[in-house]
């Protein structure tokens, strides 16, 4: 295997989309991407095309997920808008953007990425919970993400996304925040609100981890995805499904989360053949880190957990260039949250970069 280092743009974008009304949020989100999301598309295009799905099909799929967009929160639809307005880009190609978690669901050549998450929860030895995470996906796309803070909606929110969607990771100006990694069930597909959509609606619209619980259940999910929530005084793990909306507890002090459902009910119907063993064997090996008895006080504490060798699992992934298109995964980001501070800290690197790369620390409180 040759394991390449992630190519990284000499100065990664930070987008402030500020406007009370939600379509011109998305415009003034669109305009700063306009030389952007040309190129995502075309990866996009790349993906879809290698997983066999036509390209008539993704602007069907597309256009039905924006409909139920529409349907469940017109202020998100209004914001995808926006975005095709700003950017100069057809409507359905953003909103396949936005939707292509669902889109790649019915994919036979594309697996999805991997990701880790780790989550103290508040405790009495740990009153102050913190998060951290790897956003690992195709090393195509590493130029292709980007900073971002989203005020004027019910709570401002900053954090990480991909060019054109709406969210992904962060905190917002209540404190609570979301960490995100995607799973797979059989029944997985486009009819519901996309995963990524259903992000930056919790983090625009709830300031608890129980308001966040009662919107996400509220919501019509025909796709999987895991959202860990946290806030000053609560956490709680989520299983997202066809099949139904699960709370995971912790392990210890810690929610970990990789990509397999963490609900019995739930692994019947599992794609198994997509996230294992690698997913029960990254999660395996930082529980076994975290019960060694390493002192984890700081996310950057939490963060030294990640890192991965060669002969570990993959948790710091780096990508393998000699492998085809869609089987280049590589961390594009490692995000730490903290609800105390309204805080997000982006790394644009792996785990390992930590000490050689600098931080990214966005307030989701300040104007």
């Amino acid at each position: 295997m040759t394991a390449t280092p992630i190519p990284r743009p000499a100065h990664r974008r930070h987008i402030v989309a500020a406007a009370a009304d939600p379509y011109e949020r998305g415009v003034a989100r669109g305009e700063r991407l306009r030389d952007a999301v040309p190129a995502a598309i075309e990866v996009y295009d790349r993906l879809f095309a290698l997983g066999e799905v036509p390209l008539e099909q993704v602007r069907a799929d597309a256009e039905r997920a924006l409909d139920v967009i529409g349907g469940f929160r017109p202020g998100a639809r209004a914001q995808i808008e926006g975005i095709a307005a700003g950017s100069g880009a057809d409507l359905w190609r953003i909103a396949a953007l936005n939707a292509r978690t669902e889109i790649l669901a019915r994919s036979v050549g594309v697996t999805p990425g991997e990701c880790t998450t780790l989550v103290r929860r508040p405790t009495a030895g740990t009153p102050h919970p913190f998060g951290v995470q790897t956003w690992d996906w195709h090393v195509e796309l590493s130029a292709m993400w980007h900073t971002v803070e989203s005020r004027g909606g019910r709570h401002d929110f900053a954090g990480l996304t991909e060019d054109g969607i709406l969210g992904k990771i962060g905190v917002n100006s209540a404190g609570l925040a979301l960490h995100f990694n995607i799973l797979g069930h059989v029944r997985d597909g486009v009819g519901g609100i996309p995963m990524h959509v259903l992000a930056a609606i919790v983090l625009e619209e709830a300031g608890s981890v129980a308001e966040a619980v009662d919107l996400v259940r509220s919501a019509p999910v025909t796709s999987s995805g895991s959202f860990t929530l946290f806030d000053e005084h609560d956490a709680t793990l989520l299983d997202l499904s066809p099949a139904g909306v699960f709370t995971v507890g912790p392990d210890e002090d810690t929610f970990i989360r990789t990509n397999h459902f963490l609900t019995a009910r739930l692994t019947a119907d599992e794609k198994s053949w997509l996230y294992q063993p690698d997913s029960g064997e990254r999660r395996d090996f930082v529980k076994a880190r975290l019960a060694d008895g390493r002192t984890v006080r700081t996310s950057d504490d939490l963060a030294a957990v990640l890192v991965t060798g060669p002969d570990e699992p993959g948790v710091t992934c780096l990508p393998d260039l000699d492998k085809p298109l869609g089987q280049r995964w590589g961390s594009l980001a490692t995000v730490a949250l903290d609800p105390v501070t309204r805080t997000a800290r982006v790394l644009d690197g792996t785990p390992a970069d930590l000490g050689r790369r600098e931080w990214r620390v966005l307030d989701a409180t300040a104007a």
